[in-house]
């Protein structure tokens, strides 16, 4: 079976490649729905996997000056303490019960309906703030708001390992459309890691991590990624997005009501 966890690592990763949406979107409920994996060894493998993956991008657009540090911090200020309670919550149930089964399915579901639908409006939510960036409210409350977003993410992240990518950059563009798009993708990737190595770190803590299975989708996906990012220029994104969109809202359709 190993070599299929390869070959899915490696769809998956070109699929990131190709969108730049976070491979959690469909690693997880690829784990799930076709494996057969408990949704909490599939979560706590994906975040350390997503880790690892991320590192390595954070690394390259920080060398390039793409990080906004400052908004990766308040994101990180909310998201951290979320995702350590989050994880002490989960600790407090059975574990790989079907009570905790079900809570992160419907959890990723919910998760990959909200990223189908940041990938649809992301624009339209982009011109709505570009309308309105002068406002007081909008430039008041951005800090706060932005913690409240990283604790929001924080949650969600630990329970389901979705939103770090497509969702996170979809309100990054809202709280701030000025913001050049590269800055917002570094920033946004910059967060994605400390939160996801702590959730998975918990995870694993709670016996939620499948080293073998980590192992095998690495071999994969890392080659998938690099291949689908050289193939991005030839594929249309106005393609490529509405499809993915429509994939992740069936998958999540299909996670909340099973």
């Amino acid at each position: 079976m190993d070599w299929m966890f390869t070959l899915s690592g490696f769809v998956v990763g070109a699929i990131v490649g190709l969108t730049g949406v976070g491979g959690g979107s469909l690693m997880t409920p690829l784990l799930v729905l076709v494996f057969g994996i408990h949704p909490a060894t599939a979560v706590g493998t994906d975040l350390l996997y997503a880790a690892i993956t991320k590192a390595g991008g954070t690394v390259v657009h920080g060398r390039k000056g793409h990080v906004d540090w400052r908004i990766t911090r308040l994101l990180a200020t909310g998201s951290i303490p979320a995702a350590l309670l989050t994880i002490w919550a989960l600790s407090l149930l059975p574990k790989q019960s079907a009570e905790v089964s079900h809570i992160m399915s419907v959890a990723l579901g919910i998760a990959l309906l909200l990223t189908a639908c940041s990938i649809v409006f992301r624009h339209k939510l982009q011109d709505h703030a570009l309308a309105h960036a002068d406002d007081n409210a909008h430039t008041q409350l951005r800090a706060p708001l932005t913690i409240a977003v990283g604790a929001l993410l924080g949650v969600l992240v630990t329970i389901s390992s979705v939103g770090a990518g497509a969702l996170g950059v979809a309100v990054l563009f809202y709280l701030y459309p000025r913001l050049p798009t590269i800055r917002i993708i570094g920033s946004d990737l910059a967060h994605a890691v400390p939160l996801t190595l702590v959730a998975g770190i918990g995870h694993w803590l709670l016996g939620s991590v499948d080293w073998s299975l980590l192992g095998s989708l690495l071999l994969g996906s890392l080659p998938g990624i690099w291949l689908g990012s050289h193939a991005s220029a030839k594929i249309p994104d106005r393609i490529l997005r509405p499809i993915l969109a429509c994939m992740l809202l069936l998958i999540g359709g299909k996670l909340i009501v099973q």
